[in-house]
């Protein structure tokens, strides 16, 4: 075997076939390769600041999936993916010593401290084992090294100054030409089981009839997804007005969480995005996507620049802000019981699926953050805990930016949750399909219940706070929407029992940034 050059494929966030650089060039440079999954057990401990668990039932599951879709696409090109329970570098590294003719280890960069210590750590082992690393770039849709700026230190701080550059100074890539069949894995080697939810103290989640994410993990999925949003249903053609739904799994492309693992690739997206506008049409709904791509590789170009201040307090403008850390406030927004009908709905959905609608994301963030006036972390990672579709970069620089400490050049953004529920749900049916002790209020009502008559409520079933609580805070701002409700029995927003108060700024109209792969965003912020 010592003659024979094998290269050990460690596959992290890049659970594909199609489009991947290190299968690729393994490929061409060995006569056998490993490709090699690693569960490492310090992605299923707890976050660094409040202990929530790091990966929560639905997320585990999607991952179950997708590396068991690849292990099934990679036989049938003859190859195999080995399955590890244990730290990359120390699986590595036995490898190594197994196998005895290894020439190189492969992967994909990653841009955040705790992937980075692991790519440190696996140079460590191959340097002591002189053993080659090569590394690639393929996260992102334009690749770091194709990007108009000097050195990533020159990153615009503003995504508008960064979209202008790519688009008129870059190129997008083309995708990878896999080969037909792969270089086989070394015989004799051990492919290992497929952990069980067992194995990480889970349960396999029940999937709630309501939830708008009914897909499952891996490639293939994946790729059935994007045939379909586009091909089939022509659905990407209207992308743009649909993406701030709510209920069901077409308003928006649902790619988020494929893409958070790699089982897709942006380029693949882009590439066939393009081919749809040429054999199709070409819209205001088909750039969109585009736009949404690109605040996502702006988020993890953000991250490769600032390094660990995405995870900071202070954020990356360093600003000092009183964040509280009352746990009790905190437990009636992840608990979807603080009073607020969206806010609640939409955290119930993400607690019982997995998944929040973009629209949704904005509005609890902005009311954890700004209404609140929670520590952000403390959202960060709870939604870290629970999303399906968790990035690292996405999810941190959303949490900057809506907590005004990130990518803004405005202070003091602050969504009106009210004007937002009353415009993206006007008659209160997402509520209802989440918040059922409500579901007899009739019409936009639903969106402020203590500020309905008693005869109103008992009529509807309703007896606050018994079956439903009284909000945690009354914002100023929302009493312009309230009394705009034609609605006979309702009161003031402020005549009810006495409640803390959110901040007093005035919400300015603005363009907010857009990324239906994590949180999505337009101009009708207010």
């Amino acid at each position: 075997m010592s003659g024979i050059r094998t290269v050990i494929c460690l596959l992290r966030n890049d659970l594909r076939l199609h489009d991947n650089e290190v299968l690729y060039w393994a490929n061409l440079n060995a006569e056998n390769i490993v490709p090699l999954y690693c569960f490492d057990p310090r992605h299923y401990g707890v976050t660094h600041n409040y202990n929530f668990p790091k990966t929560g039932p639905f997320r585990l599951k999607f991952l179950l999936e997708g590396v068991k879709d690849l292990r099934e696409t990679l036989k049938k090109k003859g190859s195999n993916l080995l399955m590890r329970r244990g730290k990359p570098e120390d699986i590595i590294q036995d490898l190594i010593k197994e196998l005895g003719s290894v020439t190189a280890v492969a992967f994909h960069e990653e841009v955040t401290a705790e992937e980075l210590n692991v790519e440190n750590n696996v140079k460590q082992v191959c340097f002591q084992l002189k053993v080659n690393v090569v590394t690639f770039w393929g996260s992102t849709l334009y690749h770091r090294d194709d990007l108009p700026f000097r050195h990533i230190s020159r990153l615009p701080d503003v995504f508008t100054h960064f979209r202008k550059s790519v688009e008129t100074q870059a190129k997008v890539r083309s995708t990878l030409q896999m080969p037909e069949m792969l270089k086989p894995v070394p015989l004799g080697l051990e492919e290992g089981s497929i952990p069980t939810y067992e194995d990480f103290s889970e349960r396999d989640p029940l999937t709630d009839p309501r939830t708008v994410f009914p897909f499952s993990g891996g490639e293939g999925p994946a790729l059935a997804r994007l045939k379909h949003y586009f091909w089939d249903s022509n659905l990407v053609a209207s992308y743009k007005e649909t993406r701030n739904g709510l209920i069901g799994a077409e308003y928006s492309t649902k790619f988020a969480p494929w893409l958070a693992l790699g089982c897709i690739s942006p380029r693949y997206i882009y590439e066939e995005l393009k081919k749809y506008e040429k054999e199709r049409t070409e819209n205001e709904s088909t750039y969109w996507v585009i736009f949404e791509l690109l605040w996502r590789d702006y988020f993890r170009f953000v991250a490769l620049k600032c390094g660990r201040k995405i995870f900071f307090l202070k954020g990356l403008q360093d600003k000092e802000v009183s964040w509280k850390k009352d746990q009790r406030i905190f437990d009636t927004w992840k608990d979807g019981k603080t009073g607020v009908p969206f806010v609640d709905a939409c955290m119930r959905e993400l607690a019982l699926t997995g998944f929040m609608s973009n629209r949704g994301r904005q509005n609890v963030a902005s009311f954890l953050t700004k209404d609140l006036g929670i520590d952000w972390r403390m959202g960060a990672e709870w939604f870290e805990y629970l999303l399906v579709d968790y990035d690292v970069c996405s999810n941190y620089g959303n949490w900057l930016y809506s907590a005004g400490i990130g990518n803004d050049p405005r202070e003091n953004r602050k969504f009106n949750i009210i004007k937002q529920g009353l415009d993206y749900d006007a008659n209160g049916d997402y509520i209802r399909l989440w918040v059922p002790e409500l579901k007899d209020i009739k019409g936009g009502d639903i969106h402020t219940p203590w500020t309905l008559s008693s005869a109103a409520l008992t009529h509807a079933g309703v007896n606050l706070p018994e079956t439903y609580p009284l909000p945690v805070v009354i914002a100023p701002e929302w009493s312009r929407y309230i009394n705009q409700k034609t609605t006979g029995g309702a009161r003031g927003a402020n005549s009810g029992p006495e409640v803390r108060k959110g901040p007093s700024h005035t919400p300015r109209q603005h363009r907010n940034r857009g990324i239906d792969f994590y949180f999505s965003h337009n101009k009708k912020h207010y």
